[in-house]
């Protein structure tokens, strides 16, 4: 800063952010001086390396804003979880799947565990239809990062956020695939046979 400047030749950008040239740091800090503000040094490595104009306490002000905007960027992203049963109304399952994507949206990844009651537990198949449909709702903001595995009486998978990904105008409009069979014990009357 000011007269701490060592180099031979600086390039100097003026507090209203106007380049003015390459000069020697006595010439800058001159002009620095004639406004009653700093001269500091913003990039020492730049050949030659660039001072700016400007009040030292705006340039800290300027700096720690920085820091915390970039802190906030690279957040440390969380798991967060859902749960459900095979026999999950459609309802609820939509409910969760929005937890999810909005999870998803913030960069946060998502454990999804299906757990089994009683018999269920005889047919993951119904569980592993129901992560599908997970994976297909929240297709444009996350993927699957670790897949469906049983766990005792539950069924887990991660889903982690998409770079890039775009937030979906009405997730709750994705294609709805086909409904799972109930699983066994559920009431089946007027249900649609199950697809082979």
């Amino acid at each position: 800063m000011n007269e701490r400047i060592r180099a031979r030749e600086i390039r100097v950008i003026d507090d209203d952010g106007t380049q003015l040239g390459i000069m020697t740091p006595r010439d800058a800090l001159a002009i620095a001086r004639e406004k009653g503000i700093d001269l500091i040094e913003v990039a020492p490595q730049a050949q030659p390396p660039v001072c700016k104009i400007i009040d030292y306490g705006k340039y800290k002000y300027e700096q720690a804003k920085r820091e915390k905007d970039s802190a906030k960027k690279h957040k440390q992203s969380e798991l967060k979880g859902i749960q459900m049963f095979p026999n999950i109304e459609e309802h609820d399952f939509v409910v969760k799947v929005k937890s999810a994507i909005k999870f998803l949206e913030e960069g946060d990844k998502v454990k999804v565990t299906v757990r089994f009651k009683g018999r269920q537990i005889t047919h993951p198949e119904f569980g592993r239809q129901q992560l599908d449909k997970v994976i297909q709702m929240v297709s444009q903001v996350g993927q699957v990062e670790k897949p469906a595995s049983m766990e005792g009486r539950m069924m887990t998978m991660i889903l982690s956020p998409l770079k890039g990904a775009h937030k979906p105008d009405a997730p709750h409009e994705a294609p709805k695939p086909k409904p799972a069979a109930p699983p066994p014990g559920a009431p089946s009357a007027g249900a649609p046979p199950a697809a082979p």
